[in-house]
């Protein structure tokens, strides 16, 4: 038996050494024949990737319908304020990346947590008397998606459940399953703006369920919660020992006659991993850069949730170091106005479409109190053509070319969503054609009830 000496890289001065013994059997190494095996080629997708379902994505994709060639298509489906380019970000957010670019100093690795300066400027932004927070409370993730999947990955093991809402972020789920974790949906309620029917909620809570969702401003409802609701649903979640993740990226994202808050601000005792980042309120979803922020006054997590978090966190070495770099400045020198400005275009295209189609028989659209998103509910009774959400939004298209999400994407049949984005003009003419195209296949009730006979 002949030795070989192999050299692995290491850190330090020495690099470690392993003293490797193979079969030397003449000018060749063979490691010897593995016996009663037949080798084969058997490369199979894993369990996980077969698990993982995008509801959005399987519904959208299978939409296998044209757009009228004679209408322009507007597009009210994606969630992306940047689509249309009337929505910009800052221009000191943009210069704080170019700084930091041009310094050279943001190239390399950073700790996969974030850099410890980057952590101690989000604990300051976000730190106040009800809610305090320092750096280590803080995980820097690559946009918030990941935040929610770092935060469902410590909270829940396979065979356990969580909590989500109804309609909700389709993303939930599927990162839920994929890890084997079952979705029990708890039900918003349309006419109390959305609200959570608090006894639904708690009484899907058992033994096995690790955490509640809880999304304030709302995707896809563009709804925000009272100071008073959001105590109401603390009280299910402490009478129930239930930890909360509360995706709260639409932050602050609400209309002059409301008030946002963070739920974290009004817990004594329930602890939260509250999710966030820069895509939506800075207008930059594509920079990926998200944040978890740990509230846990009473050492309910421990250490072992924070330990959870950091190793989680090493599976990607973290986010984009250059965002990284530049985050203190973005968030101390965007301007308030930006803000303001920002929420005033959404509040305006918000109050046109709703009033546009609350004027549409047959439609009843939900008034939005924030974020980008507003819910319409489709009176299927007056559209009896149609089977559903799906087929409405289908022919949507083919006629009108305009494209709203079916809310089955939400786990809401028979409504749909409207993205609130998009320039005014484009608003108004999308909204003329819902009209259009309403009234060419709304029936009243004896209509319907025709046309049910002839079925």
């Amino acid at each position: 038996m002949d030795s070989y000496l192999i050299q692995v890289n290491g850190h330090g001065d020495h690099a470690p050494m392993l003293d490797v013994h193979l079969k030397n059997t003449g000018n060749t190494i063979s490691p010897g024949k593995v016996k009663g095996r037949k080798p084969r080629w058997a490369v199979r997708a894993s369990e996980m990737s077969k698990k993982t379902f995008n509801p959005v994505r399987a519904i959208v994709d299978s939409m296998k319908v044209e757009p009228n060639p004679k209408k322009a298509m507007i597009s009210l489906s994606l969630g992306d304020p940047t689509v249309f380019g009337n929505l910009p970000t800052n221009d000191e957010v943009t210069r704080s990346v170019k700084e930091v670019l041009d310094s050279g100093q943001y190239n390399g690795y950073a700790p996969s947590v974030g850099y410890q300066s980057c952590r101690e400027a989000v604990a300051a932004y976000y730190n106040c008397p009800e809610a305090p927070l320092k750096a280590q409370d803080v995980i820097l993730t690559s946009g918030c998606s990941q935040a929610i999947e770092l935060a469902l990955a410590v909270l829940a093991n396979p065979g356990q459940n969580i909590l989500v809402p109804r309609p909700g972020f389709s993303l939930y789920k599927t990162l839920a399953l994929s890890m084997g974790i079952e979705v029990k949906l708890y039900n918003l309620l349309p006419e109390k703006a959305w609200e959570i029917d608090l006894e639904h909620l708690e009484s899907l809570v058992d033994e096995k369920t690790a955490c509640l969702i809880v999304n304030n401003p709302s995707n896809p409802c563009g709804s925000v919660f009272s100071k008073s609701h959001l105590q109401e649903i603390l009280a299910v979640a402490s009478r129930q020992c239930v930890p909360i993740l509360a995706d709260e990226i639409y932050g602050d994202m609400v209309f002059a006659d409301c008030k946002y808050e963070p739920i974290a601000t009004l817990s004594t005792n329930v602890p939260i991993l509250s999710c966030g980042g820069l895509a939506k309120r800075w207008l930059v979803p594509g920079w990926r850069m998200g944040w978890i922020l740990i509230h846990d006054r009473r050492d309910i997590f421990g250490n072992e949730i924070r330990d959870g978090l950091v190793r989680l966190s090493q599976r990607i070495l973290g986010p984009c170091t250059i965002v990284q770099g530049a985050l203190e400045r973005i968030l101390h020198r965007t301007p308030p106005e930006f803000y303001h400005n920002t929420l005033s275009i959404l509040k305006s295209n918000a109050d046109l479409c709703y009033a546009a189609l609350s004027a549409i028989p047959g439609l009843q659209p939900v008034r939005p109190a924030g974020a980008m998103y507003l819910m319409v509910e489709i009176e299927m009774e007056h559209f009896p053509e149609f089977e559903n959400d799906v087929e409405f939004t289908e022919r949507l298209i083919s006629e009108q070319s305009v494209f709203c999400l079916p809310a089955t994407c939400f786990e809401y049949p028979n409504f749909f969503r409207v993205v609130i984005t998009v320039p005014e003009e484009m608003i108004l003419e999308a909204c003329s054609r819902i009209q259009e195209f309403c009234e060419m296949h709304y029936q009243g009730a004896e209509g319907a009830q025709d046309l049910e006979c002839d079925k």
